[in-house]
């Protein structure tokens, strides 16, 4: 029984979003730092806005990341069932049971009393909250009501006086007054209960230890405490995060369309930096460092490095993020992970992409990135003759032709084309002619790839293209700056 349990218990309501998708993080490292179980329960009881499909992109989702869970709806376990709607009969029993312990009671009011007196608190400047109208009706009015099978639901009796304090493991203590507490409902009048308790008693029928989740559930606690107590049962220990935000005022949010796990995973991020980075979104880890793998987080973290504040999701850091687990990859693994991207723009069967990918992988910091910088290869795109100036380099048109016109002939008695006689040939040329490199490699570069931005130079662009493209680029760059 003192084994840590954790659980993330999604809403199948769409794409798993960043926030989500840290929670998930931060709950299933601290059930692996502990030796513990984490748990995976899907709570799919909002059919209003339950997402067809949703809930095999939280398995898919959770699965790529490394997130893999000991219970679940997949693969069973102890406690089941671990998806919500499959519970629905257990829990009205537990609510009765708190109405005979005198901590809830049936609820009568109908829709029309408790809007007017929503209207009417609102009007007068009053927080709105159940004015606790059925909270003494006698044994007997109760029964007669149920006899008579008015509808009803059953409302939590908090305390009129006294505190509640309960402990959360970043903000320590939290007391407020009993008096500032609505009676929430527990069951509705369909018989079905309210997301805050079921979440009560599945977390303490599942034993979970330790709950990690939004700080806009602090508010929600002494209510969650004052049940666990009412129960007999013992209070979980409460992690509760801040927000992510996408700037100093708005919060990221799924309804709104912010960056979804997918969303990453399209625009070319890898996994294991996208994990990285999340964790470091509100958790600071002890040292300087800040690249970790999935394993190295489990042994790194601790719960005291959570901040009290909001993270900023900073898109450049990810990116830089990411740049740097591309060049960690080894060229091999880069080379298949690069392949599709630089298909994407490369068609010709015979391209060398080990050798195209090895000039990408220093360049890239987003696999998107990739079709951009090699669109080049199979045809030369339009282009200015301003591309040919170059201050660094000192280069203009007028030198720039000269230099072709040097070029071509040298390139023309390269019987075997590779990259190192390429290389000869022109540094051969650029002594003879007694210039700096850039005044015969620039002019090159942009002629054969009409850009001023390209994986590797222009000795390496050469052999991509092959000798024939090359001298037929050359020529058309003579042709241009004439």
């Amino acid at each position: 029984m003192n084994k840590v349990r954790t659980r993330f218990a999604p809403s199948p309501t769409g794409y798993m979003h960043i926030g989500n998708l840290r929670t998930a993080l931060f709950t299933y490292i601290i059930a692996k730092k502990n030796g513990g179980d984490f748990i995976l329960r899907i709570e799919d009881t909002d059919r209003e806005r339950y997402v067809e499909g949703a809930t095999e992109v939280i398995y898919k989702t959770l699965k790529e990341c490394g997130l893999n869970w000991d219970e679940g709806p997949d693969i069973g376990g102890p406690v089941g069932p671990y998806i919500q709607s499959e519970r629905m009969g257990m829990f009205k029993k537990y609510a009765e049971e708190l109405v005979e312990k005198g901590e809830a009671y049936y609820c009568f009011c109908d829709k029309d009393r408790l809007e007017e007196l929503k209207a009417v608190q609102e009007a007068s400047g009053v927080m709105p909250m159940y004015d606790r109208h059925c909270r003494n009706l006698s044994k007997e009015e109760v029964d007669k009501k149920l006899k008579e099978g008015v509808p009803y639901v059953i409302r939590q009796k908090v305390p009129l006086q006294g505190t509640t304090t309960f402990h959360d493991e970043l903000y320590g203590d939290i007391t407020v007054e009993n008096s500032t507490l609505d009676d929430q409902i527990l069951i509705k009048t369909d018989g079905l209960p309210t997301y805050n308790f079921a979440n009560v008693v599945d977390d303490h029928l599942m034993g979970i230890t330790h709950v990690v989740r939004g700080n806009e559930y602090l508010s929600s606690a002494p209510k969650y405490n004052l049940l666990y107590k009412a129960f007999g049962w013992e209070v979980p220990t409460y992690i509760h995060v801040e927000h992510i935000m996408k700037d100093k005022q708005h919060k990221l949010s799924k309804r709104d369309g912010d960056a979804s796990y997918e969303d990453l995973m399209k625009k070319g991020y890898l996994k294991e930096a996208v994990i990285n980075y999340i964790a470091l979104l509100g958790w600071a880890p002890k040292g300087e460092n800040e690249i970790f793998t999935l394993d190295e987080l489990i042994d790194e973290f601790d719960i005291s490095g959570i901040s009290k504040s909001p993270a900023v999701f900073d898109p450049v850091k990810l990116k830089a993020l990411n740049g740097v687990y591309i060049k960690k990859m080894d060229d091999a693994e880069f080379a298949k992970a690069a392949e599709p991207y630089i298909r994407q723009t490369v068609k010709k069967p015979d391209a060398d992409i080990s050798f195209i990918a090895s000039l990408l992988k220093p360049r890239t910091e987003l696999f998107t990135e990739i079709p951009e910088q090699v669109d080049f290869i199979d045809s030369l795109p339009e282009y200015d003759n301003s591309l040919y100036c170059h201050k660094k380099m000192k280069t203009n048109e007028e030198n720039s032709l000269s230099s072709l016109k040097e070029i071509l002939p040298v390139l023309e008695e390269v019987s075997d084309w590779t990259t190192e006689n390429i290389h000869e040939a022109l540094f051969a040329l650029i002594e003879r002619l007694g210039v700096k490199n850039g005044i015969v490699l620039w002019p090159l570069r942009v002629a054969v790839s009409g850009k001023s931005f390209t994986p590797g130079g222009g000795i390496e662009l050469c052999y991509i293209l092959g000798k024939e493209e090359s001298l037929a680029r050359i020529r058309k760059g003579i042709e241009k700056l004439s």
